[in-house]
């Protein structure tokens, strides 16, 4: 029951780490949160991989080492829990990779910007909705 315990956990919050852009999920911190929004045309796409900022690499390297410790006795368990630490961090990195857009955006009013988002998939001549807190994109939606 423990391990079960442990691998639901370790689950939970690997996969808390998802961000999609193009979602109906809204973060807490919009709630009674005055946003804007700006809509355009996307003029070209550049499809990008982001880099991992260390978090999946970490997780990663968590949730094998306790998923690890799990098996073997002795040395065995020792050198399971390190090779579950060191394929839980490769793991973690490659899965916190994201392939992502880099978007070129005309707005309506005429300005042009440059947004990368990732989890949406956004072609070319696709009218788009920017929501904004501030300077800060919230969220990207096809219209």
């Amino acid at each position: 029951m423990k391990k079960i315990l442990i691998i639901l956990v370790s689950f939970f919050i690997f996969t808390g780490c998802t961000q999609l852009y193009n979602s109906n999920e809204v973060a807490l911190s919009d709630v009674n949160t005055e946003l804007t929004y700006q809509e355009g045309i996307v003029e070209d796409v550049k499809n990008i991989v982001l880099k991992d900022d260390g978090s999946g690499t970490v997780i990663g390297a968590y949730t094998g080492t306790v998923l690890g410790s799990m098996f073997g006795e002795g040395k065995g368990n020792t050198i399971s829990t390190l090779l579950g630490g060191l394929a839980g961090a490769f793991v973690g990195y490659e899965a916190d990779k994201a392939n992502a857009q880099e978007l070129f955006i005309r707005l309506d009013d005429g300005r042009k910007l440059v947004v990368v988002v990732k989890g949406i998939n956004i072609q070319k001549g696709d009218k788009i909705r920017l929501v904004k807190r501030g300077n800060k994109i919230v969220r990207v939606e096809k219209i």
